[in-house]
């Protein structure tokens, strides 16, 4: 018998881990971690998105941890964001208190941990990284000491010239502690730290070219930054006569507050003891929202630059149904959740019932979602179990949101074939995602991106479909109710709004 620790739990396990009756093709937990150390996401053949950002300003509160506590909640609300660390920096007017660490923010977070984090302003990050970047070292938010005292940053985006910002940092000295852009912006913010904060946020926007969404605190103020195509979200709202930013509205809905409004694309707003006051400091010909955002990213409560996501989602599915009209089929089932929208579309449309042919297991823990091929027949299993009551004997439409790689698009088609189901058709609520993000994303190289490497009838037979529909992208931006430049959807197409850096 072996015991060791992951994240903090003790685990034991048998040595002959194969031995016992109905477990012979399970793999030994401490084999999984062997082979891939990475830290726990998500198993789902998706796109991640990287951070979740949030930030409020409490006039007078009444409970000194206030600020803090409303925080933790908003975090909670954006923890789809990000599960790979969270953090809460706090400020009582003369200093900035910190605690962050790796995991969830109920991992992360205790009462007696809000209760130590005292002051009337608060912002908190959430983060999902690569391999590469995992651990408590990028954890944010970032607290710094520069010219004019203390500061905390948090970012969700990523930006495509930081090796050229960094090359030009290091010429005048900065040194690098940790591998995220938001040292980035705190090095420039240093550089020019002679001119008020307002003036060298201008600059520093000038200088960053991707994608951004900042919350900035200082000993004394809360500042929103997004990036000038408004690539990543951000909003404003207000809570008690206070000032709240987030990533998302639904976060607002949280804790309470009303949403006002999305920052706008190259705008900063600073809060203060004052109020709030707005700068437009840089204004673009068109934007370029992440079109992601409403196919997967947010939630689907959430409403971001004027379009709700749960609306948009099923009007997608509308659309989709309305361009495989020529299928028979007995019902429309979807792959939880972030497919379901689209699916209960897509039915209405078509006229067919929708029942909930998979149930997924929204309490595993993240020790067996390791992103290992040979974890992932596994996880797909402890994630979603078919339901053979309800598809057995039936010809189903399987709606999802994307395929990325199709290796659990193949694994659920064959679970729902056991199961019994007759046909399994499959319809996808975007079109093929030929072409990496560079912007804030977790995706996969060109090369493991299916579409980029497979004619739509290749990946049918790959993951195993009696047929395979993707939604057009004029039918997607259609049901969207937008032209195309108001999105960036380079995923799609590979027009990418700024060009990455080589």
């Amino acid at each position: 018998m072996k015991r060791g620790r992951i994240n903090n739990r003790t685990w034991w396990t048998f040595s002959d881990g194969g031995n016992k009756p109905g477990l012979k093709n399970l793999p030994r937990p401490f084999d999984i971690l062997e082979e891939d150390n990475s830290m726990n996401h998500e198993l789902e053949d998706k796109f991640r998105d990287e951070c979740g950002v949030f930030g409020v300003y409490i006039n007078n509160p009444e409970n000194p941890s206030d600020a803090a506590r409303t925080t933790f909640y908003g975090l909670y609300a954006l923890q789809h964001r990000g599960q790979e660390s969270a953090g809460i920096a706090v400020s009582d007017g003369t200093r900035i208190e910190l605690h962050k660490g790796v995991g969830l923010v109920s991992e992360v977070m205790n009462p007696e941990h809000i209760d130590r984090l005292r002051g009337h302003i608060a912002m908190g990050h959430v983060r999902y990284s690569s391999k590469e970047e995992s651990g408590l070292i990028n954890a944010q938010p970032l607290v710094f000491h520069y010219l004019h005292g203390m500061i905390a940053l948090a970012h969700n985006g990523n930006l495509v010239n930081t090796a050229e910002l960094r090359k030009r940092l290091a010429t005048y000295g900065s040194v690098f502690q940790t591998t995220t852009d938001t040292e980035i912006v705190a090095n420039l913010l240093a550089r020019y730290s002679q001119d008020k904060l307002e003036d060298s946020l201008a600059k520093c926007l000038i200088d960053m070219k991707g994608a951004f969404a900042l919350i900035i605190m200082t000993e004394n103020a809360l500042i929103g930054v997004r990036d000038p195509l408004g690539i990543r979200p951000l909003c404003l709202g207000e809570l008690n006569g206070n000032y709240v930013l987030s990533s998302e509205s639904a976060a607002l809905d949280t804790v309470g507050a009303d949403f006002i409004r999305d920052i706008e694309p190259g705008e900063i707003v600073v809060i203060n003891k004052d109020g709030l006051n707005s700068m437009q400091v840089m204004k673009s010909a068109g934007r370029a929202h992440c079109i992601f955002e409403y196919i997967y990213f947010a939630r689907p409560d959430s409403t971001i630059d004027a379009i709700n996501v749960y609306r948009s989602r099923r009007e997608v599915g509308m659309q989709l149904a309305r361009e495989c009209s020529n299928l028979d089929v007995d019902l429309v089932i979807s792959v939880p959740d972030s497919g379901t929208a689209a699916a209960l579309g897509f039915a209405e449309q078509a006229g067919l019932p929708f029942e909930e042919g998979l149930m997924k297991n929204r309490y595993i823990g993240r020790t067996f979602i390791q992103p290992t091929q040979k974890m992932r027949e596994l996880g797909v299993r402890l994630k979603l179990n078919a339901i053979p009551k309800i598809v057995k004997g039936k010809r189903i439409i399987m709606v999802d949101d994307s395929i990325v790689r199709g290796t659990t698009s193949k694994q659920i088609i064959q679970m729902l074939r056991t199961a019994g189901a007759t046909e399994v058709h499959m319809a996808v609520a975007s079109p093929p995602t030929c072409y990496p993000c560079y912007y804030g994303i977790d995706t996969s190289r060109q090369d493991e991106l299916i579409a980029n490497q497979m004619t739509t009838e290749e990946i049918c037979q790959y993951i195993g479909a009696d047929s395979l529909q993707y939604i057009s992208m004029e039918g997607m931006l259609s049901a969207l109710k937008q032209d195309e430049p108001f999105f960036c959807a380079a995923c799609f197409t590979g027009d990418y709004p700024i060009k990455p850096e080589e």
